[in-house]
Parts: structure tokens; C-alpha cells; sequence
């Protein structure tokens, strides 16, 4: 049994797809620092995968910082760094030009947008654990 969730879907690709569902597991806090990651052997088994693809996942989730190799205890999520605000949201422009780019072809509204992204928002919310629900609403309250 993995320890996040995914959901393959065809005509997209299997890696980018796995990337991300363990990148969404690591910020809703499925994924914790120092939780053991599944094995090559495992991730490629459970989800049927080809081994290299799933090698291919991990080693990019290492290069991005999110996991870490511990030579005789294996993978774990990584300990992520603290950033300034600046940092963290220029890692965004990228996909938020995407958002942006398709909410217009889609003739989408900019309340329409907020309202899509706040309910995202909100329901990834909700799967942390309830004592960093709690510490994330202070944290917001203060930013206030």
C-alpha cells in the first residue's frame, strides 16, 4: 500500500502524473519529513509501472529536494528549507501563467478562477492533520 494517493489517468504521462501526486502529497502533509518513501521496487509493483519510470520519479523528487537517499535506511521526504515568500512564489509562474492561459481559453471569469482555486484550497486543507490546520490559521490571523 503507497502512502498517498494517485490516480493514473490515460493519455497522460504516467511520470508527470506521479511527480505530482507525490509533490501534492508532500504540501498536504499525506507525506511527512522523515516518512520512509516507497521503494523503486515497490512504487513500480503497486502502481504497475515500468521500474525505470518509477526510478526516473524518484530521482527527480531527490533533484527537486523532496526526498532524500539515506544510504542503509533508504528513501525519506526530505526536510523541506525555509524560503521567504519571494522564493516560494516565484516557484509558481509557471503554473499560474498555465491557469491563467487556460481559464481564458475556457472563457473563465477571474471571480470564477479565485472561487475554482479557494475550493482546492480549501480541500487540501482539510487533509492536514488538525493540529497544522490549526497552526496555519494562526499563522494567517497574524499575517492579517
Amino acid at each position: 500500500m503507497l502512502p498517498f494517493t494517485v490516480e493514473l489517468r490515460t493519455g497522460a504521462s504516467v511520470y508527470e502524473q506521479l511527480v505530482y501526486a507525490v509533490q501534492r502529497a508532500i504540501v498536504s502533509n499525506q507525506l511527512s519529513p522523515g516518512d520512509r518513501f516507497p521503494s523503486v521496487r515497490t512504487l513500480s509493483q503497486e502502481l504497475r509501472i515500468n521500474p525505470n519510470t518509477a526510478q526516473k520519479v524518484v530521482t527527480r523528487l531527490v533533484d527537486q529536494g523532496l526526498l532524500v537517499v539515506q544510504p542503509g535506511v533508504g528513501t525519506l521526504v526530505a526536510q523541506l528549507p525555509e524560503s521567504s515568500q519571494k522564493e516560494r512564489s516565484e516557484l509558481l509562474l509557471r503554473e499560474v501563467e498555465q491557469l491563467v492561459v487556460e481559464a481564458r481559453r475556457l472563457s473563465l471569469t477571474f471571480d470564477q478562477v479565485v472561487e475554482a482555486v479557494q475550493s482546492h484550497w480549501i480541500r487540501l486543507s482539510e487533509m492536514q492533520p488538525t493540529h497544522e490546520r490549526e497552526q496555519v490559521a494562526a499563522e494567517e490571523a497574524v499575517s492579517e
